[in-house]
């Protein structure tokens, strides 16, 4: 048997990657770092170098961020690793047979070995209107919002309570507009929250002035920048003069629809994070739909903690095909917002809720909120202000502790921190 440091790709096959977000730039890192000594090609649609998302509903739309803070992959470090950059062009065709990448610029790349990560593109509003409404999901996407909010006053109406519309909505709030949040979902973040950390997401963003319109949704949007009126289902009406849909992400798989890959929401594929069928492809990140071992279903995961890990996964398995790891993560998102830092492991909103172990009130909130199975295993944790605790809640249902030792074990680090020092 090979060692892990010995790669089964030989250096003379080229590694194409599709897809130039966080999950296609650490797929591509994580090749080099395994000693893969081939050709890696990077594809990006967009012309710019390949940058993170996360800060874009957050400190890039403050303006506390420059472009420069989000780049993960400078142009000088991709040409020290020798990960060749094609970008400005996106992939429009696969053919399989040929193991060539077709793009719209007519580029034709040859592979040995292709990685999926194309990552999700933000699910379009039903409500067209001439200007003023805004998705966040690209840096364009981010530039022109934060345009119109420096640019501009009036009311801003976020129609979703998801992460992105939470965030946009607390970060318009700090830049002095007026906010109302919509979600026909009880609570922000609420499919993955659940119904009973529902009020105290509600309450966070009532403290900080921002109106909250949850269980109810949206007929229509109508008029222009500046002058928009959002009718809502109960027939209301409100004025605002920026509009953000937030309502969720569909993966990009369109331009595989010819390719013959097993495509459901996502390209299909193994524990392994290989296509269906087709040993050579890997799929990776938001556009990944794989067999998670644990949960014994398959999944896709939006998330950017997911896309980095996954990555290291693949380039694992691509280089050790002898070696193959199954990818079974413990699912793990963060949100900011306001004064509060939200830590999301496992799968809260498929469990029961336990207990919540803290304080959310007074001026330094922090407490976790642990649910668990009918069998009594941890499946999932939601924190507030407290990294370590996140962090055990990880490990602990990743071992798939009983929810007992896991509330046992986080009341102790809660003790320990309240404790005054001597």
């Amino acid at each position: 048997m090979p060692s892990l440091k010995q790669a089964a790709l030989s250096a003379d096959k080229t590694v194409v990657i599709v897809g130039s977000s966080v999950a296609g730039v650490r797929t591509a890192r994580a090749l080099r770092t395994q000693e893969f000594g081939g050709r890696i090609v990077l594809i990006g649609k967009e012309a710019g170098l390949p940058y993170d998302k996360p800060p874009l509903s957050k400190q890039f739309l403050a303006g506390t961020w420059d472009v420069d803070r989000l780049t993960l992959l400078a142009a000088e470090d991709a040409e020290a690793a020798g990960i060749e950059l094609l970008l400005g062009s996106a992939a429009e065709r696969l053919d399989i047979a040929a193991r060539m990448v077709y793009l719209v610029d007519g580029t034709a790349v040859p592979y040995d070995v292709l990685v999926v990560a194309t990552g999700a593109d933000a699910r379009p509003s039903p409500w067209p209107v001439e200007s003023g409404m805004h998705v966040v999901r690209t840096l364009d996407d981010g530039r022109r919002l934060a345009d119109d909010l420096t640019s501009s006053s009036g009311p801003v109406v976020v129609i979703g309570g998801g992460f992105i519309g939470a965030e946009v909505a607390a970060t318009a709030h700090a830049m002095g507009r007026t906010v109302t949040i919509i979600d026909p979902l009880g609570a922000p973040i609420g499919r993955i929250l659940g119904e009973e950390l529902a009020p105290m997401f509600n309450d966070l963003h009532r403290r900080h002035g921002v109106t909250t319109r949850f269980g109810e949704g949206v007929e229509s949007v109508e008029g222009t920048a500046g002058n928009l009126k959002v009718t809502m289902t109960n027939g209301e009406t409100l004025q605002a003069s920026i509009v953000v849909v937030g309502i969720g992400a569909r993966p990009n798989d369109g331009w595989l629809e010819s390719s013959g890959l097993l495509i459901a929401d996502g390209v299909v594929c193994d524990e392994f994070c290989r296509a269906a069928d087709h040993s050579e492809i890997f799929a990776v990140g938001d556009v990944a739909r794989w067999y998670h071992p644990r949960h014994r279903e398959d999944v896709r995961v939006e998330h950017w903690t997911n896309a980095s890990e996954q990555a290291a996964c693949v380039a694992h398995n691509i280089l050790h095909p002898a070696e193959l790891r199954p990818y079974g993560p413990v699912e793990f998102v963060w949100s900011d917002q306001y004064d509060w830092k939200i830590q999301i492991a496992g799968r809260p909103g498929r469990a029961d809720f336990l207990r919540l172990i803290g304080n959310l009130q007074g001026e330094r909130p922090r407490a976790a909120a642990i649910y668990s199975d009918e069998s009594g295993v941890i499946r999932g944790a939601v924190t507030v202000n407290w990294p370590k605790a996140i962090l055990a809640c990880r490990r602990l249902i990743g071992s798939e502790a009983s929810a007992a030792s896991a509330l046992a074990e986080i009341e102790q680090l809660h003790r320990v921190g309240t404790v005054p020092s001597v």
